[in-house]
């Protein structure tokens, strides 16, 4: 897959990659060095991993921080999406560890959902507002060009794979209890998690191609024959899971640079309803990155406001 061309040059090829629980590191990086940011968001999780694999730049970035010091709803996740998106990435791919919710997707098995379910309370989930208001579409939240690399990343490594299904993303960090797991099975999702919402909504506001590796651990606690989530389990397959992780990231990264198919480049195309002159000023400085390409600064770097 070759990279999309523009104005007789080739688009650098910038893949932002965001690890959960048990992937704080990526190795195998080519000249890589460590930037930190602050956003107009705050702090990120962590530094971002900087470094190139073959011909695409990759930024790696630790969701919960090496060590993992957060907890996910102490997790700034609009800095996370904003640093990804300032540093050029087009596509990000998250790795985040899950619970089965159905019977036949079994721990230790690779899931590609393509929808999510916020059941979250606490977080922030958008870039917008103080005075500039935007509806961006979260029909199709996952990039499926992203997405159909990974399956196919995911089935040469050996791994059983589920491609499709729901996302269910709690607001934790406890675990669920017997009721609320079966109540979430009869609302027909494939798996339980805590931290991709608000992240894909992020995503999609940014514009940036999104998928997630979800890496199921365990069965919840909806499962008779299976003992309850516990840390210990979760932890232990872990280590199963970020070891495969690894070789569906090395197979997938050097495989992305199609110009993507869905719209996800064009998610704000005309959902910003505020008028561009009733713009805040600050608020549009800090939105720079993703209203410039709709509301050109004026000349001289004033926004247009």
């Amino acid at each position: 897959m070759s990279a999309k061309r523009t104005a007789g040059k080739e688009e650098e090829i910038v893949v932002g990659v965001i690890g959960g629980s048990g992937l704080y590191e990526l190795d195998g990086l080519r000249d890589a060095r460590w930037v930190k940011l602050r956003t107009p968001f705050g702090e990120p999780s962590d530094a971002y991993r900087v470094g190139r694999l073959g011909a695409v730049t990759v930024i790696f970035l630790s969701r919960h921080g090496r060590g993992h010091r957060l907890s996910p709803s102490d997790i700034n996740y609009r800095a996370n999406i904003y640093g990804m998106k300032a540093l050029g990435a087009r596509w990000v791919i998250s790795v985040s560890a899950v619970g089965s919710m159905k019977e036949n997707v079994h721990p230790l098995d690779l899931v590609v959902p393509d929808q999510f379910y916020d059941h979250t309370r606490r977080r922030v989930s958008t870039f917008f507002g103080d005075g500039i208001v935007g509806h961006v579409s979260m029909a199709d939240p996952v990039c499926p060009d992203l997405a159909g690399l990974l399956e196919s990343a995911g089935r040469e490594s050996g791994a059983p794979v589920h491609r499709g299904g729901t996302y269910l993303c709690i607001e934790g960090p406890q675990f669920s209890t017997r009721g609320e797991s079966r109540i979430y099975r009869h609302w027909g999702v494939s798996v339980i998690g805590m931290t991709n919402m608000p992240e894909a909504k992020l995503a999609r506001e940014a514009e940036l191609c999104y998928a997630t590796l979800a890496l199921v651990t365990d069965y919840d606690v909806w499962h008779d024959t299976h003992d309850a989530v516990s840390v210990e389990g979760v932890v232990a397959n872990l280590l199963t899971n970020v070891a495969t992780a690894r070789g569906v990231l090395e197979r997938t990264l050097p495989r992305v640079g199609k110009p993507c198919t869905a719209g996800c480049r064009d998610a704000l195309a005309n959902v910003v309803i505020t008028s561009p002159a009733a713009f805040p000023p600050r608020t549009r400085r800090r939105l720079a990155v993703l209203l410039d390409k709709y509301f050109p600064p004026r000349k001289g770097g004033a926004s247009r406001a």
